[in-house]
């Protein structure tokens, strides 16, 4: 009996462990991720990230100049990035700039191949009427147009790509800043303010040639070689020759005197006034950062220079 009795507690207590068991009323609070509308602006709207070109280019002048600037681009960013690595330690670096600081030219190679192009237009109509003279291959407008340049049909016929470099007997000591595209773009680029801001001129004077007198500026006046036109476009076209297009070896080049010009020769005048900056104003400024003393500004219509 009391077996029995057991069996049966068992089984109760068996019955209501299995019975089911009751829902809790839970509450359960959950916290939504609500993100604020923010209104956004674009904090370089209205940038202008290629060169403008005008309306009186053609199609193949618009693809050839859009190629050329492709080039300055490529000149103008290696020549930075060699300084930024090398420094004053290369040796093409104090060649053209000597011991100037390496933030200036870094500056006016990083604003051709990075900053806004805004400011700036290039066309290919004879505006001015300078293209019909003799051996003109473009010119800045200077106070008719500070913003323009004009790139003339000759242009076209004696421009050499960046891989030409080395080639056909071109060297750096010897060859022309404007053989080719990119370095000749480069320095019609560095006339308009919005780029060479009236500081870039061209400082180096020489009766013995362009080249002597940059490497003598670079010794003599670093502060004026480094916004010196002539000097940011060799020191490019040396850097791009050395690192890029033969590495190692380059084509520096020993600088020969050209043969005299036959004397009566005159060189055209421009039908723009040369200069929206004075050469006074020009080392005014540069002066104001620096005590050297600045050189006298060699910046003189020739050949196709404008």
């Amino acid at each position: 009996m009391a077996a029995r009795a057991s069996a049966l507690l068992l089984l109760g207590a068996s019955a209501i462990m299995a019975g089911p068991i009751a829902v809790r009323d839970t509450t359960v609070a959950t916290t939504a991720n609500v993100q604020a509308v923010v209104g956004t602006t674009t904090w370089n709207v209205g940038a202008v990230d290629s060169f403008p070109i005008h309306g009186s280019c053609n199609v193949t002048q618009r693809v050839m100049l859009e190629r050329g600037f492709n080039e300055a681009i490529a000149l103008a960013r290696h020549a930075r990035d060699h300084i930024l690595r090398w420094g004053h330690d290369s040796e093409i670096y104090t060649k053209y700039f000597g011991k100037a600081p390496t933030g200036e030219p870094i500056g006016w190679y990083t604003k051709i191949a990075d900053g806004d192009k805004a400011g700036i237009l290039f066309r290919c109509d004879d505006i001015d009427g300078n293209c019909s003279q003799d051996g003109w291959a473009g010119h800045w407008r200077g106070s008719n147009a500070t913003s323009e340049t004009v790139i003339c049909d000759l242009s076209y016929q004696i421009r050499k790509p960046l891989e030409a470099m080395c080639m056909l007997g071109y060297n750096v000591a010897n060859g022309a800043t404007n053989y080719f595209w990119g370095s000749d773009l480069i320095h019609r680029l560095l006339h308009v303010p919005a780029v060479g801001e009236g500081a870039v001129e061209h400082y180096a004077e020489s009766k013995d040639g362009k080249y002597p007198a940059v490497l003598s500026l670079a010794k003599n006046n670093a502060t004026f070689a480094a916004r010196d036109s002539d000097a940011i476009q060799y020191f490019a076209l040396e850097a791009y020759a050395y690192d890029i297009a033969v590495p190692g070896v380059g084509c520096p080049g020993r600088y020969t005197p050209p043969k005299a010009s036959p004397t009566g020769t005159a060189t055209p005048s421009p039908t723009v006034s040369p200069s929206a900056t004075p050469a006074s104003a020009s080392a005014a400024a540069a002066a104001a950062t620096s005590s050297a003393a600045a050189p006298a500004e060699a910046c003189q219509p020739h050949g196709d220079h404008w």
